[in-house]
């Protein structure tokens, strides 16, 4: 894993970071809202809270990591964008949207964006010890505790609009279901309420990650080890998909829950090598995006995000396992992402790469979707891995 950890370093520092710091600051203030898939900016694009708050936690893991002062920067400036201009200071919550010149567009409160809020604040205040950061992180578990939080049947449901009344649109994006309850919102709340925990041990935030790994268990989780995606609020799934890179990214992110509050015993183990497995069955020359159960239709791009969480899903596996298979599909992952997904000539990744391996110049190069997060992540998850790997042989 040394010589993986090393390559993915370099691209990390060289390419992905370097992208973000020379491209993407806006003069006005914060981010830009858009680049095209060719580089351009596109003018007048609003600015959504997803890319702001994942450049957050991008930056501050990067700094916490390699301490240099300009990673600190971009995750201050990306701090005051959440506090200053998202956050919504007379009912709480962040804003999902800003205009191009950073006033409050769209007001909803997706508690999807709200949970990558406080991952990228208290990942901020992880990295600097600083307080506003964490004080802001802790009112936004506050938030989806008192609004979100469904007791009858557990879980949380997806969004509400500014005053925290029903909302009748609740879509994440255009493409899914208006569906109360999804993976995917579960998924991105256990990931930051992880986070929040290790700067905040506070025995209310455990008990909901414990709360959040049983629905994830009782709940979601398909007896083929794949993850449901859209349900209703009495838990009952309402599609028939599989969602590879979601699969993949769930078996490491709900191990790393299991393992902060202590729940990380061989059932998980267990269950979390299934998962994995589960997200496998779409590994060829990289992990396809998706396929409907319900048409057999596979949709066979491989998307970045999907590329990068492979390889972190992999390397959590053969850490678990022991078993060599995985370590060999990470870094054939890595090597699919290395040939098809980096843009050599212009910098960063491309959405995706054609099932034929041409690359995705259509959709965007930065955008409300489209972030450092996934790709730094990997990155950095296993270059703390591999340094955490050294330092054990090192002692023995």
């Amino acid at each position: 894993m040394k010589e993986l950890a090393a390559r993915l370093r370099s691209e990390l520092e060289n390419d992905i970071l370097k992208y973000w710091i020379e491209n993407t600051c806006d003069p006005k203030g914060g981010f830009l809202g858009r680049i095209d898939g060719l580089g351009n900016v596109v003018p007048g694009e609003p600015k959504g809270a997803i890319l702001c708050a994942r450049i957050l936690w991008t930056f501050s893991q990067a700094y916490r990591l390699f301490g240099r002062k300009e990673y600190l920067a971009m995750a201050e400036r990306a701090k005051r964008e959440i506090i200053d201009r998202f956050y919504d200071p007379d009912y709480g919550g962040i804003y999902w949207s800003l205009d191009a010149e950073g006033r409050s567009l769209d007001t909803k409160k997706q508690i999807y964006a709200i949970g990558f809020g406080i991952y990228g604040l208290s990942e901020f205040a992880r990295a600097t010890g600083d307080g506003e950061a964490l004080d802001y992180a802790v009112r936004l578990f506050h938030d989806i505790q008192a609004h979100s939080y469904e007791p009858e049947f557990g879980g949380y449901l997806e969004a509400f609009a500014r005053d925290w009344s029903p909302l009748a649109d609740m879509r994440l994006s255009e493409k899914d279901r208006n569906d109360v309850k999804t993976m995917n919102t579960h998924l991105h709340i256990i990931e930051p309420y992880t986070n929040l925990y290790r700067v905040w041990p506070d025995a209310t935030l455990r008990e909901a990650i414990k709360g959040l790994l049983g629905t994830f268990r009782d709940r979601i989780l398909r007896s083929d080890g794949h993850l449901g995606l859209f349900f209703t609020n009495e838990w009952e799934s309402t599609s028939e998909v599989y969602s590879y890179g979601h699969d993949i990214e769930a078996s490491w992110l709900l191990w790393e829950a299991a393992e902060v509050v202590g729940c990380d015993d061989e059932n998980w183990r267990k269950l979390c090598l299934k998962i994995a497995d589960a997200a496998l069955e779409g590994f060829s020359n990289g992990l396809v995006y998706e396929k409907d159960l319900t048409t057999g239709k596979v949709d066979g791009d491989r998307h970045w995000w999907v590329q990068a969480e492979c390889v972190v899903g992999c390397i959590n596996a053969w850490q678990l396992s022991g078993e060599r298979y995985y370590l060999d599909t990470a870094v054939e992952a890595w090597e699919y992402i290395s040939s098809h997904i980096i843009d050599r000539v212009k910098g960063e990744w491309y959405w995706s790469a054609h099932a034929n391996g041409t690359p995705n110049t259509t959709d965007d190069k930065a955008g409300f979707w489209k972030c450092p997060y996934h790709n730094g992540r990997m990155c950095m998850e296993i270059i703390q891995r591999e340094a955490i790997c050294s330092s054990s042989q090192g002692r023995r």
